[in-house]
């Protein structure tokens, strides 16, 4: 028999499949009630069954579902290829374009984008792996190393309906895998004119925070020392305002002297906050990196202008990074003060794998033979993706959704953001990228 025809377009269809999915709502309101991710579930099975590509759906609720399936060759461990397929809310008075249409229209700059709820986080990866994996079943070039394809439910509310539930309930389906790749990486900033990309390699730690003072109720008229809401307001205050050190983890090690090489000058932990400036927009997230952070989001007291309650809450999204996590709820508890009450509603640990290995071989090789004069780095993320449930299974992590990126593009503010988009050119750049990672992967 012949050998297959290698010769396909693993971008043929990235634009069509990503507007496609933006058009399915999939919006996660968290504790609310939703349209679930069970259409667009079905559509990914339906896409991967054309192409000969079985796959389950499995459903945590009612509409929560998540899909997996295998594909590949057997040489090696499994990699997990992952993409979550719920997206946050969007408020369509305030678009430019309909959230939810999935439109291709102009940017300000003149290029073509894919606009739409979903289009950077992270619909435009679940389409790149889509067209990639399409165009090799259909060719018959399969990558020689195993793979499961898992795109999972519940990822913006912190993904207990989705890969919480298929890593209690369904752990057999994922338990061979021993790496990850996922969202959130890959993707280019502009460092005094050479491109670099940010391979996600490390994640903070999430602790979602309830902090509850409790005082004397009385008449708002009168003394009313042993004040709930006075003793919070304090404690709250103290929190936001203060200044945590800088943290050099392993992954931010190696990216920030890779930049401090492109100044000229060597990376330290005084000079962290001057490198990071070099990222320009990207500096948003980036700079987010070298220290813990608290930052008070709610507060909730009172019923009656002329009543002092007897309690009062406010709510912290703290993060912390790998390594440093005893120091976060030490300062926490101190900034917080006697009277105050810790609540850890939400906990997730952070992530840092080393950065090295076939897989990070294979990612660099990938990204050089589009973009051959760039740089590529691992960073750490200052937010959580599904990486934590696989990275508690003892998997290696990483994220990994090749975007290049026009330097003036304020991606970082892209996500969550009004007027979500993510350019033509980026998107199919990301699936030839994308691609050619599945056929340098190995068994090795």
């Amino acid at each position: 028999m012949s050998a297959p025809d290698p010769s396909y377009d693993p971008a043929a269809e990235v634009v069509r499949l990503c507007s496609d999915l933006i058009r399915i709502d999939t919006t996660n309101y968290g504790d609310q009630p939703g349209p679930g991710e069970r259409l667009a579930a079905e559509h990914v099975a339906g896409l991967l069954d054309e192409v000969g590509i079985t796959t389950e759906i499995y459903e945590s609720e009612t509409g929560r579902a998540s899909v997996v399936g295998r594909w590949g060759g057997t040489v090696g461990d499994p990699v997990l290829l992952h993409g979550h397929l719920d997206v946050v809310p969007a408020n369509a008075a305030d678009w430019k374009i309909d959230p939810f249409a999935g439109e291709v229209d102009q940017a300000d700059n003149g290029g073509l984008c894919v606009w739409g709820r979903g289009a950077v986080d992270m619909k435009d990866f679940d389409a790149m792996l889509l067209s990639s994996v399409r165009a090799r079943a259909r060719a018959g070039v399969v990558p020689e190393r195993p793979l499961v394809l898992c795109f999972t439910a519940d990822e913006e509310a912190g993904g207990a309906n989705g890969a919480g539930f298929l890593a209690r309930e369904h752990r057999d389906l994922l338990a061979d895998c021993t790496v990850a790749v996922g969202e959130v990486g890959g993707f280019s900033t502009t460092v005094r004119g050479r491109r670099v990309y940010l391979i996600e390699a490390a994640e903070k730690g999430m602790a979602w925070v309830r902090l509850t003072a409790r005082g004397t109720a009385g008449h708002g008229s009168m003394r009313q020392p042993d004040n709930a809401v006075t003793r919070l307001a304090a404690a709250v205050a103290r929190i936001g305002q203060h200044q945590w050190p800088v943290r050099l983890t392993p992954t931010m090690e190696i990216l920030l002297a890779s930049v401090a090489e492109l100044v000229g000058t060597e990376a330290t932990p005084e000079n962290a906050e001057a490198l990071v400036e070099e990222f320009g927009p990207a500096a948003r997230m980036i700079g987010a990196v070298i220290r813990n952070s608290a930052n008070p989001t709610m507060l909730d007291a009172g019923y009656k202008v002329n009543v002092v309650p007897g309690e009062a809450t406010a709510r912290i999204d703290g993060r912390f990074l790998p390594g440093y996590e005893d120091e976060f709820w030490d300062t926490l508890a101190a900034l917080a003060g006697p009277g105050i009450e810790i609540t850890k509603d939400v906990h997730m640990g952070a992530l840092e794998t080393p950065y090295d290995g076939q897989v990070v071989r294979a990612m660099n090789a990938a990204l050089l033979s589009e973009d051959p004069d760039a740089l590529v780095a691992p960073y750490l993320m200052s937010g959580g993706t599904d990486a934590k449930y696989w990275s508690e299974m003892g998997m290696k992590c990483f994220g990994f959704a090749p975007l290049r990126l026009p330097e003036e593009l304020d991606f970082t503010a892209l996500f969550h953001g009004v007027d979500e988009r993510v350019p033509v050119d980026s998107l199919e750049f990301g699936a030839r990228v994308f691609d050619t990672f599945l056929g340098n992967l190995s068994g090795d």
